[in-house]
């Protein structure tokens, strides 16, 4: 059990990094497409993302009150949303090909769909987080939710400064229509592997 609030702090920011990383692609992309088609605005990506967040970490305390969430092995299943967006984006891509169209697609284009993203890609988020809320106390709890505050500024910063290198803007506006699609399939897939989901698929249908 975490105690005190020095092992809270500790405990938060060590979640937070390591169910993050791909959140951190995912701004650096948001930040590139801003920059390379104008949308989403900055202040969107910001709003959008702390109210994906927000969610997320609801989602997680009101599992951990009852601790009832979908056990670990399956919650890899959440890693079908960035699938399924990145299968859309890919037809998306193809069909403006076909149409000879050449502005990329936006990864999102306002605030609502910058949250719907967060929220999509954060399955690995919820199993984490619902767990270690179910130990914590309420002083606790109250220590890790500004530490993900503080520490999403942090990401959100580093994604601009990350989107902002020219080089990877020219990149998005010639090839974003692909790439976009390729990452979160890539996000999607690392997330339903890693978790052990598929292990669990074949033991429930066990072969012959």
């Amino acid at each position: 059990m975490v105690t005190g609030p020095l092992a809270a702090l500790a405990t938060a920011g060590a979640v937070f990094a390591g169910t993050n990383i791909d959140d951190l692609l995912v701004l650096t992309l948001l930040f590139l497409a801003a920059r390379a088609t104008g949308r989403p605005a900055a202040w969107q990506i910001w709003v959008g993302q702390y109210l994906g967040l927000g969610v997320l970490v609801a989602v997680s305390i009101a599992a951990a009150l009852g601790f009832t969430l979908v056990s670990s092995g399956w919650a890899g299943l959440f890693g079908l949303a960035p699938c399924t967006l990145g299968l859309l984006k890919l037809a998306a891509a193809w069909r403006a090909r076909r149409t000879g169209a050449t502005t990329p697609d936006p990864v999102a284009t306002g605030t609502a769909s910058v949250a719907a993203l967060t929220i999509a890609n954060g399955g690995d988020n919820i199993s984490a987080y619902a767990p270690l809320f179910h130990t914590l106390g309420t002083t606790a709890t109250v220590y890790t939710m500004m530490v993900f505050a503080v520490l999403l500024a942090g990401w959100i910063a580093a994604g601009s400064w990350l989107g902002s290198r020219r080089a990877a803007v020219s990149a998005v506006e010639r090839f974003g229509q692909w790439l976009v699609p390729l990452v979160y399939l890539l996000i999607g897939a690392a997330i339903i592997v890693e978790s052990g989901v598929l292990r669990n698929l074949e033991l429930y249908h066990p072969k012959g």
